[in-house]
């Protein structure tokens, strides 16, 4: 035996128990890279078998699992905590005190488990007994001291990384299409195909104003793009997914902007528990570290077609809730304003929804307070608004028709140069790829077989696809076309016809919308006080402002709601519901515009339309009952309640005929009608002042007999 097997610390019913050795490293590097570590730590269970323990259990799933603040859950250090308070483990062996714990929290329930069970505790050099005072304070203190050398370590980390992130040299990694010279600047890759791709995704993103038809083109023109593998330093070229081509338009380094601190870790109290979450991505401008101009970028910062453009654009374009209120991007509906309209009374922006036979007739909108429960603020047909406003955009890009026409020369001229050029560079690479894989396979031993079939099988996949690119080219050569002198003279002409190209069918609305977002800022709408007329205030790029002032849109003739039709909706919608008014005009005869029945959502559009305040129900009135209630209340049948109408007795209003009677409880309550309705509940009899007794009929089945025995006496 060793000397340390007689421990006086060390107890018979200790080692009627099982030992516990635990393992713990606190990342999966220090897992592939610190074997020494894991090794020292195993030992420990060597150790514990010399203190007389035969049954020892080494507990490693912690291995990779930070034990420090708001961390993960770590299940093996559960599990010790558990055995310990089943009274099942005589002794925790761990190597050093910072493997089983980096937090008060866990140090102080671990040993107060320990202490309430009779647990020992043993690191490289003692063995502890909490329910000595002398080992408790030892033990405190090591753990104490534990959770400050991580505080420690932590601080003089992240203040390294901060102090290099100010001068702008901390990477993880570049971006793709850059690299370092040998002096550690920041330079353009010197791939020269690599730089002309990133430069596509920003040119492809200026002339499709969109990430996902950007992404789109790529894909169906099959241009591929560099990509950084997770694992390894070298380039993979592939087909690129939306999400990289997004993550190269929205990254400020291609802008020349160094930037740390983007996404910052927060910690947080979630069920009782701390949790570490990235919260999400800020602005270039309010990270913690920003440089501009730090190194050459692909864009500019703050001009035209660059950075801050681009990260409007794609704001704009975007649905969610971080996005600008505006209708996305520029899609093919009619609707040619939208996302430039905005509201002159509550300041929202304008939405559009299409309308007709076919969905294609664009409305304006504004929803007010519409989802709160009240009522859209405006609303108006888009066709002639739009051509409207196109009539001044044309007045204003008039001027540089001639200038349009030599851009599309040139468009048309050059016919797929992008892909052209792309598929260009990508086949200089892989001739080079071949000629080394050739000059492999010729400096192998050919009796080598072995290494000679997979180097010939490489160089013959190379020629393959030098052959199917240049295949690629050829395809695209012949499909280039050439423009005739006639048709040069008519591009030009259409310059000087821009008013025709504008209004011809061939002009796609897409088109349309592209230009009047490239001139138009924003178009402030209001009514006037009668609603009659439309005041436009348009906001041109650059400063300008033009004021328009037109007639308000109406419906279409011969779709528009018959006034006889608006005139009983006005009246009901002051206090019955939709539901109730289409009711009675469906009964009385009345069609909507478009002759259809009508129904609860076409009342509420027609009232919507011709701003008439309404409610889905209708509104509860304690003094007034309709019949159905005034026979309820009375215990009658609705014909008595029409008789005691007709006879003058009760007094009935209608808003309009066909529509729901309205009798006031009051009058249910006169005396005179109490007394024909207590004497018709008596007798039977429906006596009506003035009338005749002996001629009516009896009501209630219990008294007809009686009645016609008296009829025939």
């Amino acid at each position: 035996m060793t000397e340390v097997s007689y421990n006086p610390k060390i107890k018979p019913e200790h080692l009627a128990r099982k030992a516990i050795v635990y393992l713990r490293q606190s990342s999966d590097k220090q897992v592939r890279q610190n074997k020494e570590s894991q090794l020292l730590q195993y030992a420990v269970a060597e150790r514990v078998r010399a203190l007389g323990w035969k049954q020892v259990e080494t507990i490693n799933s912690d291995l990779g699992s930070s034990a420090g603040l708001a961390s993960a859950q770590r299940e093996g250090f559960e599990r010790v905590l558990s055995l310990v308070a089943l009274g099942e483990v005589g002794i925790v062996g761990s190597r050093e005190v910072s493997r089983l714990s980096r937090t008060d929290r866990d140090w102080c329930r671990l040993l107060e488990v320990c202490q309430i069970f009779g647990t020992l505790i043993a690191d490289e050099q003692q063995v502890y007994d909490l329910n000595y005072l002398d080992d408790q304070l030892v033990l405190g203190i090591k753990g104490t001291l534990s959770v400050v050398e991580l505080k420690v370590i932590r601080q003089r980390l992240l203040a390294g990384q901060e102090s290099k992130a100010r001068r702008g040299e901390l990477f993880k990694r570049l971006p793709i299409g850059y690299a370092r010279d040998p002096v550690g600047k920041v330079v353009f890759h010197p791939d020269r195909r690599v730089c002309e791709a990133v430069q596509l995704v920003f040119a492809k993103f200026q002339e499709l104003w969109s990430v996902r038809q950007t992404f789109q083109w790529f894909r169906d023109h099959d241009v591929e793009l560099p990509a950084n593998p997770i694992q390894g330093t070298g380039l993979v070229w592939k087909i690129p997914s939306q999400s990289l081509i997004r993550d190269i338009l929205r990254n400020p380094f291609y802008a020349g902007a160094y930037i740390w601190g983007r996404r910052p870790v927060t910690t947080l109290l979630v069920d009782g528990r701390l949790e570490k979450r990235q919260s999400a991505m800020r602005p270039a401008e309010e990270c913690r570290v920003f440089i501009r101009d730090h190194h050459v970028g692909y864009i500019d910062w703050a001009t035209w077609a660059t950075y801050e453009e681009n990260r409007r654009m794609m704001r704009r374009n975007s649905v969610n809730s971080e996005g600008d209120e505006s209708m996305a991007a520029v899609r093919a509906g009619q609707g040619l304003l939208v996302g430039l309209l905005r509201c002159g009374h509550c300041g929202r922006k304008l939405h559009v929804r299409y309308w007709g036979g076919r969905g294609t007739n664009a409305r304006y909108l504004c929803k007010g307070d519409y989802d709160g429960g009240g009522q859209y603020c405006i609303g108006f047909g888009g066709s002639s608004v739009d051509r409207r406003v196109g009539q001044e955009l044309l007045k204003v890009i008039a001027p540089l028709g001639l200038e349009a026409s030599l851009r599309a020369l040139e468009e048309l001229s050059a016919g797929g140069a992008a892909q052209r050029a792309a598929l260009s560079r990508q086949l200089e690479q892989l001739v080079y790829e071949a000629k080394k894989a050739f000059e492999q396979d010729d400096a192998v031993d050919a009796r080598n077989r072995l290494a000679a079939s997979e180097l010939e099988r490489r160089w013959n996949e190379k020629l393959e696809e030098i052959e199917a690119v240049k295949q690629r080219l050829s395809s695209l050569d012949a499909q280039r076309y050439s423009l005739s002198p006639e048709e040069e003279i008519r591009i030009r002409s259409m310059g000087d016809h821009l008013a025709g190209v504008w209004q011809s069918n061939h002009c796609p609305p897409p088109l349309k919308k592209m230009i009047f977002r490239t001139a138009i800022e924003e178009i402030i709408v209001r009514t006037d006080q009668d609603k009659k007329t439309l005041e436009l205030v348009i906001h041109w790029k650059g400063g300008a402002h033009t004021q328009l002032a037109m007639e308000r849109p109406r419906s279409a003739t011969g779709t528009a709601t018959p006034m006889e039709a608006l005139e009983i909706i006005r009246r009901m919608a002051v206090r019955y519901g939709d539901d109730q008014i289409a009711s009675v005009l469906n009964r009385r005869g009345y069609s909507t515009g478009k002759g259809m029945r009508w129904n609860q959502t076409r009342v509420a559009t027609a009232r919507r339309n011709h701003s008439i305040a309404g409610q889905k129900r209708a509104l509860p009135d304690p003094e007034t009952v309709s019949l159905s209630q005034a026979a309820r209340i009375c215990g009658i049948s609705h014909r008595t309640i029409e008789r005691l109408v007709e006879a003058g007795l009760l007094r009935c209003e209608q808003v309009t005929p066909r529509a729901p009677w309205e009798i006031r409880r009051s009058d249910l309550d006169a005396e005179p009608i109490r007394k024909i309705i207590d004497r018709l509940q008596r007798t039977g009899k429906l006596v009506l002042q003035g009338g005749c007794a002996e001629d009516q009929l009896a009501l209630f089945t219990e008294n007809q007999g009686d009645d016609n025995a008296r009829h025939h006496e």
